[in-house]
């Protein structure tokens, strides 16, 4: 990601306390997450000051020696993998360092793996590897940096809270957890970030349109179709132009007429959209918000930035009901309904909802055990 548009990103996260602070007038003094990432300082702090636990961390592990350390193989790391994993709660402090990387060993890398956003194989390769070359005294300033974060951070009763690094959002009432979900975010390869902000979710959309962003269309729909004519059919395109007219004819005229501006490609609704069934809306300007997508197998992976900035989610009806506040007349056989068939409806929430997109790298649901996640921004190595 450019420079530029990391420190863009920085700032907004400065200026969204500022705009929860507008939005949200009545607010708690502390976030729920608050509680258990201040007890994880606090075990940090006495494993960063603990000689026994920086010998473990005084050199690094060795080379792996191929590309990646899989289970059964024997590895001159082990001892002091043991070493790190007992240290930091993963592995009992009773087992003795093996011959081989097997047995207990390898579940507790993959315990490790889970608590450190990656892929949970039990595989040790680069990233691993480089995860647990990372010392508590380096973990203790990045719970410290995101603790600072959630300090500043006021929320109301009811409010959602994505966190873009971690790929999940949390739906709380009070200070009670009511829902969580895997989430895709704007990628960091592709250097489409998800946005930091606070806004209010005011309607959902059933059957939703996609517009396609003129910037998309531009660098990637306009080339493909012009590569594959067949793709404009197959996937449910049409052509409009802003006024309610719509185009269902591809020529080289009208892909022309989109890249002057003059029409806007738009994808109808049906199993092939790219919003899925619902569209969550909380109009802002970066144009960002939440749906559903036909995507499924990319919640599997363990790093999920993969979309141009908007938020996928895992499970679109869970989330209609809690923002629809758990309205009867809204149950799950009618939600699947309206996201499956009739036409594009509106429905207006009983009360809006704010929507808080965050950037924690660590996060400690349980006070014993906190999780880290890489800094697919950069976000951290900029404060």
């Amino acid at each position: 990601m450019v420079p530029s548009r990391q420190r863009r990103l920085r700032v907004a996260g400065r200026l969204l306390v500022w705009l929860a602070g507008l939005l949200m007038p009545t607010l708690a003094l502390a976030h729920p997450l608050q509680a258990g990432l201040e007890a994880a300082l606090a075990h940090y702090r006495r494993l960063a000051a603990d000689p026994a636990v920086q010998a473990a961390w005084n050199e690094p592990l060795p080379p792996l020696g191929a590309r990646k350390l899989v289970p059964g193989k024997p590895w001159a790391g082990l001892p002091i993998l043991v070493r790190r994993l007992a240290a930091l709660g993963d592995l009992s402090p009773a087992i003795p360092p093996p011959a081989r990387y097997e047995g207990e060993l390898v579940a507790a890398v993959t315990a490790f793996q889970k608590r450190h956003g990656l892929e949970t194989d039990g595989v040790i390769g680069k990233d691993t590897l480089a995860a647990l070359n990372v010392p508590p005294a380096r973990r203790l300033r990045q719970i410290e940096l995101n603790l600072e974060r959630l300090h500043q951070l006021p929320f109301a009763p009811r409010h959602l809270l994505v966190n873009v690094p971690e790929f999940v959002l949390r739906a709380y009432a009070g200070n009670e957890e009511k829902l969580r979900m895997k989430i895709i975010v704007g990628s960091a390869r592709n250097k489409t970030p998800t946005p930091l902000f606070v806004e209010e979710m005011r309607y959902l959309e059933f059957r939703p349109y996609w517009n396609v962003p003129p910037s998309i269309a531009r660098k990637e729909l306009v080339p493909r179709l012009r590569r594959d004519p067949a793709h404009f059919v197959a996937e449910d395109f049409e052509f409009h132009d802003g006024h309610g007219g719509a185009i269902t004819t591809l020529t080289e005229e009208n892909l022309d007429a989109v890249l002057r501006g003059r029409l806007h490609l738009r994808q109808r609704p049906g199993p092939k959209n790219a919003l899925g069934g619902i569209k969550f809306a909380f109009p802002n300007h970066d144009n960002i918000y939440m749906h559903h997508t036909p995507a499924v197998r990319l919640f599997a992976k363990a790093r999920r930035d993969f979309s141009h900035g908007c938020i996928r989610v895992e499970e679109p009806v869970a989330l209609a009901r809690f923002v629809l506040n758990d309205d009867p007349s809204w149950d799950e056989p009618r939600i699947l309904e309206a996201m499956q068939s009739g036409q594009t409806r509106i429905v207006k929430l009983p009360e809006p909802v704010p929507v808080i997109i965050v950037y924690l790298t660590a996060v400690a649901d349980d006070p014993g055990k906190v999780s880290f996640f890489p800094d697919i921004y950069g976000l951290d190595a900029l404060e």
